[in-house]
């Protein structure tokens, strides 16, 4: 049975890089978040693909245990196209076809409902909202967002992040949501909102953790090859609340274990493109890693 609950993007990614470029390929906020999740627990998601949707993609989310009740078919796949330079922090957008995601309502599947860890990943945030008043009482839930979201749905924004446990987005959204350069003053302003924590991710300079009496840094791993770091903040949020799912644990405490965990296997997603790592990755790899973490941060 799953215990983590994913609402977010299912989409096909076209993707260039100074290392190479791949057509096509599995993504979305939700294709990532419940891969990186499912080495820890048993994620299903709620989206919606095309027609053109290859089977064959399907059927690698169920062999990663991940429940595909809720994915709706209609029409088109959404499909972005986008490209790097040497700044691999900066995705740039080259093409969006929204497709049946213009369209979608989210329908979250009744056997679905009464499941206890929810991660709102990157959507808009009237359909976080949505499947929201669709859960029976969820434990603990995890909102990530962007830019676009920030500029054109800010009010609905703010509403959802009043309702969740943690709030995760990056260093520069941070600072566009609440007006500030300085993050520890961004951090304040979404904490008196209603989250418990939140988590602001600085690429591959690592991770901030805000509480209301603590804070916690986490490193970057320091990657010689990066591909493509496509994913990698949907990577780390579904990890992170993977991870939390499976300890059953949500003290701050283990918020750092989760970051962490979450680091690493954002760390190994941009070795390669699109999946194409994680397909791979071991549970031997992702501790090794871990371990790794940890040296770097002891002095």
């Amino acid at each position: 049975m799953s215990d983590v609950l994913i609402i977010g993007t299912v989409a096909l990614d076209t993707i260039e890089t100074p290392f190479g470029k791949v057509k096509k390929a599995l993504g979305g906020s939700a294709t990532y978040a419940s891969f990186a999740a499912s080495f820890f627990s048993k994620p299903a998601i709620v989206s919606i693909i095309g027609k053109d949707f290859p089977n064959s993609y399907i059927e690698l989310m169920k062999r990663r245990g991940i429940g595909t009740e809720g994915l709706k078919i209609d029409s088109k796949t959404f499909h972005w196209e986008g490209f790097y330079e040497y700044d691999m922090n900066e995705a740039k957008t080259r093409k969006t076809e929204l497709n049946s995601l213009e369209h979608f309502k989210p329908n979250v599947p009744e056997k679905y409902k009464g499941m206890k860890y929810v991660f709102l990943a990157n959507i808009d945030p009237e359909h976080q909202l949505s499947v929201l008043r669709q859960m029976d009482s969820p434990d603990f839930v995890v909102l990530d967002t962007m830019n676009f979201w920030i500029n054109n749905k800010k009010k609905s924004l703010i509403e959802a992040i009043k309702k969740v446990d943690v709030l995760l987005l990056n260093d520069g959204e941070a600072r566009q949501l609440f007006g500030t350069a300085n993050l520890v003053g961004a951090a304040s302003h979404a904490l008196k909102l209603g989250p418990n924590a939140v988590i602001i991710k600085k690429g591959e300079h690592g991770a901030l953790l805000f509480t209301k009496n603590r804070h916690f840094s986490a490193p970057g791993y320091p990657l010689e090859n990066i591909k493509d770091p496509t994913g990698c903040g949907d990577c780390f949020g579904g990890a992170f609340i993977g991870y939390l799912a499976k300890t059953g644990n949500i003290s701050e405490k283990n918020f750092r274990k989760a970051i962490v965990y979450g680091s690493v296997i954002a760390s190994h997603n941009a070795e390669d493109f699109g999946l194409n790592r994680l397909k791979h990755l071991t549970i031997k790899d992702i501790e090794k890693r871990y371990r790794e973490f940890q040296d770097i941060r002891e002095f």
